[in-house]
């Protein structure tokens, strides 16, 4: 039995025919049958009931197609775990992060790994509500510091770590609120602008987190942006905390108090990263000192 055995199973389970497995492994399809009929005889059962126009599982084919799946995804992680030893510490690694995460409180890891491995290059990438995840997800990020739903961990394929809680005000400018004494509700401000920072990620496409039906935005690609648009009386929004600390206490912006919608919004900021991924030297460190 070999390893390569054991992928033509996986592709013929998933594929359902010998042409289909035979284009995702880049083998003959006469290759591909002696394979198999090698590792039936090897094990001594039939893995495939061939009667119908699709190769099927047979029941005893789904449990060894199960533990063939670990098998496979174990050698993967050794041949990563090889790559990493072979080559050293990474050239780079990329660490996608929440804009709205105070980033000084990252500081002390970013000095600390760059002392330790100065010539592993690290790319920060600032991403807004799903996008640090899903570069996650995706592969294009080693680790992601996001505040994303815990529903989303669920599944399994992801290891985090609780780093800090954060919150998300809702302030407008005391220039802005003069054009509305007695405000109440939300539900008046329709006719102004709600400033929002857009999803750097394509989970949330086609929605408006806590923008009401109807009501006008502008659409930013920042906080800072967002930041400045709100300051000058344009419009209002929820902003980091930690960013208007300064601009609360003098009074340049102030919280707004809505009985219809939320002052505060509480995040919880996570460590993510793909169990699957086998983190090469540097990153795997990074992971260590969150």
């Amino acid at each position: 039995m070999t390893l390569e055995q054991l992928k033509m199973l996986k592709y013929l389970a998933e594929q359902g025919s010998l042409k289909a497995a035979s284009e995702r492994l880049y083998k003959t399809q006469p290759a591909i049958s002696q394979g198999l009929k090698q590792l039936e005889s090897y094990l001594g059962i039939d893995l495939f009931n061939r009667s119908g126009y699709r190769l099927e599982l047979t029941e005893a084919g789904h449990r060894i197609y199960q533990h063939a799946l670990k098998l496979i995804n174990e050698a993967s992680e050794i041949k990563q775990i090889a790559g990493h030893l072979s080559r050293g510490h990474e050239a780079s690694i990329t660490l996608s992060i929440e804009a709205s995460y105070d980033l000084t409180r990252f500081l002390p890891w970013l000095e600390k790994i760059q002392n330790e491995f100065p010539r592993t290059q690290i790319q920060l990438n600032q991403e807004h509500i799903s996008g640090a995840f899903e570069a996650v997800e995706e592969g294009k990020a080693d680790i992601a510091i996001t505040a994303i739903d815990n529903l989303k961990l669920e599944s399994g394929i992801f290891d985090s770590k609780l780093l800090v809680k954060g919150k998300l005000v809702n302030v407008a400018a005391p220039r802005f609120l003069m054009r509305h004494p007695n405000l109440k509700k939300v539900s008046e401000l329709t006719e102004e602008y709600q400033v929002v920072v857009k999803d750097s990620g394509q989970s949330s496409e086609g929605q408006n987190y806590s923008v009401q039906t109807g009501q006008r935005c502008w659409y930013v690609n920042d906080f800072y942006t967002k930041k400045i648009l709100i300051s000058s009386g344009m419009g209002w929004g929820r902003l980091p905390e930690f960013m208007i600390v300064d601009e609360l206490k003098k009074g340049s912006l102030v919280y707004l108090q809505l009985k219809d919608s939320k002052t505060e919004l509480e995040l919880n900021y996570q460590a993510l990263k793909l169990r699957s991924r086998v983190l090469g030297p540097v990153a795997s460190r990074f992971w260590e000192s969150f």
